[in-house]
């Protein structure tokens, strides 16, 4: 969204261009009935609401889905199912900074890879993968304002997604997994958000073994981490990151 301000500097003032980032609301309707509304940078709907509605646990598998329409205007998304689905009675207001919304609780059970976990990454991959986080920031580099989240096998990108919101980044990934029906053996998380517990969450219905953000974690998201059996990066700079929870995941050989 193209825009102007005024730059104060040394007492001197000029008018600037600038293009700000996009947040706008657009409600999600299930099988007719309107569930609630996202507060998002409008694109990849499609894939974040079907990411959201994967991370909530209402579908398991894209087949599930049998219609999806953004409507005109495009400030909703139509989803049908297969299936009936029962909106969800109560929703938690999220961290997210646009305040997300979700139905699900934190105390999630242990999954069996958390017993198995094997050296896979060494320090030196850190920089390469935030390198490769960097490249997927193309919003980002034009308007700033935006949180940016790629799924990678440690080499390419398999997914990525840019949103106002951190939680909307993480669902469109969902989403685009879910719809091409790609499940990898082994995958990495990276985030420029915070790892809060919401974030943590939907980490988990990924699969990953590696969360790597730029920023915090929360307390709750390093408990879940650790009873997960992932491994959890933050402050993730060029030559300096701090591993939370599972470092015997990183090779130092």
């Amino acid at each position: 969204m193209p825009t102007q301000y005024h730059f104060f500097q040394n007492d001197k003032v000029e008018k600037r261009d600038l293009i700000l980032p996009i947040e706008a609301p657009v409600s999600l309707t299930v099988n007719g009935e309107v569930w609630l509304t996202f507060m998002c940078t409008p694109t990849q709907l499609e894939v974040l609401a079907i990411g959201f509605l994967f991370n909530e646990g209402i579908i398991q598998d894209f087949s599930e889905v049998a219609d999806t329409r953004i409507c005109e205007h495009g400030d909703n998304v139509d989803v049908w199912l297969h299936h009936a689905a029962e909106k969800p009675a109560k929703w938690t207001r999220t961290s997210g900074c646009t305040g997300g919304m979700t139905s699900v609780e934190t105390n999630v059970e242990p999954r069996l890879a958390a017993y198995k976990i094997s050296a896979m990454l060494t320090p030196k991959q850190i920089p390469l993968l935030l390198k490769l986080l960097d490249e997927h920031q193309t919003l980002y580099k034009q308007s700033g304002g935006l949180h940016t989240s790629v799924l990678t096998d440690g080499k390419v990108s398999l997914a990525s997604a840019e949103d106002i919101g951190r939680h909307n980044s993480l669902d469109k990934i969902a989403g685009t997994m879910l719809m091409k029906g790609s499940k990898p053996k082994r995958s990495l998380l990276l985030t420029t958000g915070r790892i809060s517990s919401e974030m943590m969450q939907k980490a988990i219905r990924l699969e990953v073994s590696v969360v790597i953000s730029r920023t915090s974690p929360s307390s709750i998201s390093v408990e879940l981490a650790e009873k997960q059996g992932i491994t959890l990066i933050g402050y993730a700079k060029r030559h300096r990151f701090n591993v939370y929870t599972h470092p015997e995941r990183l090779s130092l050989g």
